[in-house]
């Protein structure tokens, strides 16, 4: 991307409007609120999505609850924008309409619509970003929306908009400089999200008790995962009670169960859920990149964006399973040092042989180092990286066919061996 300093006139592709944001407000800084975004959404409605709208919160799980949901709508012919973030390589990721990421052009068109909607009011990168997303997708016109929270819920962006649904996924501690240093005030928080006498659906196993009384308080009509739904694993198969409908036999997929599951929730109360062998269909061939995502089997290669202490536990959880398939596991891991490196690193340090270290790049990177000295405890063998991409071709140059490498820590991380694996 240009260094050099732009202004809006001078901005002809999306890379352009992307420097000129990012030079306007640097996409690591954050302030949270919604009066910026809703004085400029109101001026041209930006914030009445088309269609039904569900807006999806939580510390995990939004991106894959998204993409199961969108997966379910496209395969009964309905017509869907995703948007989320952040992206792993392109920017366009960040909005699929009908499953195709948004073309150059159109960001193009919809950025100077947004700029000069405006004004004088200045917006941050996140704010800029899910504004002209939303022009997008009103253009679309679109039966289905589905917007994945930024960051909390209660003062994201995204939360200018009336959802038909809200779903909190999970909830864990992360980034508590800006939603609070315990589950009870992040959930709070992401409990933002709900609305006076809606549908709120929770899909945390054990909602903290702050999303409840947020749901209760505004007698909202509360799905909660084993009351109202409900679901049971075996060793090769899993099954789905929701209020009316239920699937056996259901086969596992590139997208957690949990996440799966809350999909069928939301798709019941809107009545949209497909015939079981529809589902089967399905969930045969969803994934979601960056997550669990293999990258090449032998030697074996799994990228997976895991970078807070919840979403490291499920890591875990899947490489207990595939360890005893490979003679030595090693990783390689890059985080931001606002994370929970102790915690998010401690579930998996029985798991690997061989730790690969790299420092991340940025205000908000850790080092090689600060990651060592969180492991130093655990006495784990480490080799230390100054850069993602050549520590990736080093590590992939001596992989033996009967090793695993497992790459995560940040989208960072992962979207840099993505590139280079894209590349080579």
């Amino acid at each position: 991307m240009s260094t050099q300093l732009l202004d809006s006139q001078s901005c002809h592709t999306l890379t352009d409007w992307l420097c000129y944001i990012e030079q306007s407000h640097p996409i690591n800084k954050i302030e949270l609120g919604l009066e910026r975004i809703v004085n400029v959404a109101s001026k041209a409605g930006l914030q009445l999505l088309p269609g039904k709208k569900i807006l999806i919160a939580g510390t995990n799980g939004k991106g894959t609850t998204a993409r199961c949901l969108e997966a379910m709508l496209l395969a009964q012919n309905q017509s869907v924008a995703v948007y989320s973030s952040p992206h792993l390589i392109k920017f366009n990721e960040r909005l699929r309409l009908n499953g195709q990421d948004v073309a150059d052009e159109n960001w193009v068109d919809a950025f100077a619509f947004v700029e000069k909607l405006r004004g004088d009011i200045a917006l941050t990168y996140f704010e800029f970003t899910t504004l002209v997303s939303f022009y997008l997708i009103k253009q679309a016109k679109v039966d289905y929306c589905l917007i994945e929270v930024g960051l909390g819920g209660r003062l994201d962006a995204t939360n200018i908009i009336e959802p038909d649904v809200s779903i909190i996924t999970t909830i864990d501690l992360d980034h508590q400089d800006w939603l609070g240093n315990d589950k009870e005030a992040i959930g709070r928080e992401k409990a933002g999200v709900f609305r006076q006498e809606g549908i709120a659906i929770i899909a945390d196993l054990d909602p903290p008790k702050s999303v409840l009384e947020v749901a209760d308080a505004l007698k909202c009509q509360t799905i909660s995962v084993n009351r109202d739904y409900s679901y049971t694993e075996n060793t090769n198969s899993w099954a789905w009670q929701g209020q009316n409908i239920s699937y056996a036999d259901l086969a596992f997929c590139g997208i957690p169960v949990q996440n799966v599951a809350s999909s069928f929730a939301v798709l019941e109360t809107l009545n949209m859920l497909p015939d079981a062998t529809l589902v089967q269909d399905v969930l045969t061939n969803l994934t979601l990149a960056g997550r669990l995502q293999w990258l090449n089997k032998a030697p074996a290669i799994i990228v997976d964006v895991a970078h807070n202490p919840q979403s490291a536990r499920y890591l875990a959880k899947q490489l207990e399973q595939l360890k005893p398939k490979f003679k030595r596991v090693r990783a390689l891991v890059g985080m931001l040092k606002d994370k929970d490196i102790n915690q998010t690193l401690a579930p998996l340090t029985s798991l690997f042989e061989q730790w690969h270290l790299v420092t991340l790049l940025g205000a908000r990177g850790a080092t090689a180092q600060q990651l060592a000295d969180e492991l130093a405890p655990f006495q784990v063998s480490t080799v230390m990286h100054e850069d993602v991409t050549e520590a990736y071709q080093q590590i992939k140059a001596t992989l033996q066919e009967d090793e695993l490498l497992v790459v995560f820590g940040s989208f960072l991380t992962v979207s840099a061996v993505l590139l280079s694996h894209q590349e080579a």
